[in-house]
């Protein structure tokens, strides 16, 4: 008895996809030990990033944190591939550069 050709593609690209190792079309696949390597400082980068539209009520302790945090999570994006890195470099950056600015603005006042 043969099997329809969508169950046996299915069969197949499940068994590449669990398959940590192997390639498809020249790319490693993604498995979920690199899935969750990404998820790491994805959460990471969210949640440092997401204070930017309270910056201005955080205290100076607060901002220095996040831009600790900012500064740790860089070279884990640089390991990332070109595309990626370029976007959350940049993003990244800019949310240093806010929390940065607004922790030297609340250092002038008086």
């Amino acid at each position: 008895m043969k099997r329809p050709a969508s169950v046996v593609l299915f069969g197949i690209l499940t068994a590449l996809f669990l398959a940590h190792g192997s390639t498809v079309g020249g790319r490693p696949s993604i498995g979920p030990r690199l899935l969750l390597a990404q998820e790491g400082w994805k959460t990471e980068y969210d949640s440092v990033c997401s204070k930017t539209d309270v910056a201005m009520t955080l205290s100076e302790e607060e901002l220095k944190a996040l831009i600790t945090r900012c500064d740790l999570l860089k070279p884990k994006i640089e390991a990332e591939e070109d595309s990626t890195r370029k976007v959350y470099l940049r993003r990244l950056q800019m949310c240093r550069e806010l929390y940065k600015y607004v922790l030297d603005s609340k250092g002038t006042k008086q």
